[in-house]
Parts: C-alpha cells; sequence; structure tokens
C-alpha cells in the first residue's frame, strides 16, 4: 500500500488558502515542513479526504525560451488526467524519501530527484527555483493536492522519457501554450497562465 505525505487542510487555510497560483513559497512551504506539520497517510484515503492535502512537487522544465510538454499515457498514476497535456512533472512524497527519518527539507527534494529520475531522463546539467504554489479546489483531483512549482533552467535540449505514460514529448514555447491550454490539465494552465502574466 503505498503512503502519501500529507498536511490537515486546517494548515492550508491557516496559512491563507487562495484558488490559482501562490508566488509567496516560503512562508507556505517553511510551515508546511516544519516538524510535525505533515504525517503520511494510506494514498487510497488522502485520494478521498479534502480535510487534507497531499504535498505535491511539481516540476517545470525550460531550455533558453521554450517549456518541455507532454500528454499524459493510459499507465499514468493519476487516471483523472489521462489524455492531457501538462509542462510539470509532479510525484507524491513517499516514506523512502525520508533522510535519517526527518521529514523535512531534506525528505522533500530527495523526492523531487527521485520522481525526476524516475520518469525523464536529462542529458545535461540544470538549477532549479522554486516560484510558487498551485491550489486548484474547483476539480477533484485538485481538492486533495497542493502543488509547488519548480521550474528547472537545463543546460540541454536533450530530454528523454523514461515512461510510457509520458508521451509526445516536445518543448515549446510560452505562446504555443497560451494558444493551446484549453488543451493543458489544470496545474499546466494555471502555470501557463502565471508565467505568461509575468512577461506581458
Amino acid at each position: 500500500m503505498e503512503h502519501v505525505l500529507v498536511i490537515p487542510r486546517a494548515l492550508f487555510d491557516s496559512l491563507g488558502s487562495f484558488q490559482g497560483f501562490q508566488p509567496e513559497v516560503d512562508r507556505y512551504l517553511e510551515a508546511m515542513l516544519a516538524h510535525g506539520a505533515n504525517f503520511f497517510m494510506e494514498r487510497p484515503q488522502a485520494e478521498a479526504d479534502p480535510t487534507h492535502k497531499q504535498l505535491i512537487p511539481y516540476s517545470i522544465f525550460k531550455h533558453e525560451d521554450r517549456y518541455l510538454s507532454y500528454t499524459r499515457g493510459g499507465s499514468s498514476g493519476e487516471k483523472r488526467l489521462v489524455a492531457k497535456r501538462s509542462i510539470g512533472i509532479g510525484g507524491h512524497i513517499n516514506p523512502i524519501d525520508q533522510n535519517q527519518d526527518e521529514m523535512g527539507e531534506a525528505m522533500y527534494y530527495n523526492s523531487i530527484e527521485r520522481e525526476i529520475a524516475e520518469e525523464l531522463q536529462l542529458g545535461g546539467a540544470h538549477t532549479q527555483t522554486v516560484i510558487g504554489l498551485i491550489n486548484d479546489d474547483s476539480s477533484e483531483v485538485g481538492s486533495v493536492h497542493l502543488g509547488v512549482v519548480h521550474v528547472f533552467e537545463l543546460g540541454t535540449a536533450d530530454v528523454k522519457s523514461n515512461e510510457e505514460a509520458i508521451q509526445d514529448l516536445r518543448f515549446v514555447t510560452l505562446d504555443e501554450l497560451v494558444a493551446e491550454k484549453d488543451s493543458l490539465e489544470s496545474w499546466s494552465k494555471i502555470c501557463v497562465e502565471y508565467l505568461a502574466g509575468k512577461i506581458q
């Protein structure tokens, strides 16, 4: 049985719940990764329990002025998102990510490295920046998840899929993403609208 990291919805509300994109990362992330603020729950229970939020690092990959995008195939772990276009690689935080039994920042970043290694092959060097959080309570899947958005600046466009669930992998411009945003999954659409708004 898979166990996933959750925070109480009450903690999210106390920090200031929002709909859409929130660029104030530090205030939220520090509180959510603080000792005693989070715990593991069986995934089937967590997927049906809106009184808790599953914390999901959501990684976006950029090379020069283009963003990596893909289509979620039928073997995707989240069946509610199959066939949607996406710009994010997201994954649950699991007990395997714990660092010396600590449930804080080290565990959080371990989960990102593990998830990316499982899903993609990155050919070159990269840097990453946390740019914000995503919440979408308007959908069934969104109501039980909270995303933390990381942007990876890649030194090369050499990226390959490691999973059948990641199909039609290609780099596209932000303008192209804006033009096709209605085909994007909710979190990707929220990210694209935020990124496009920043450069207007």
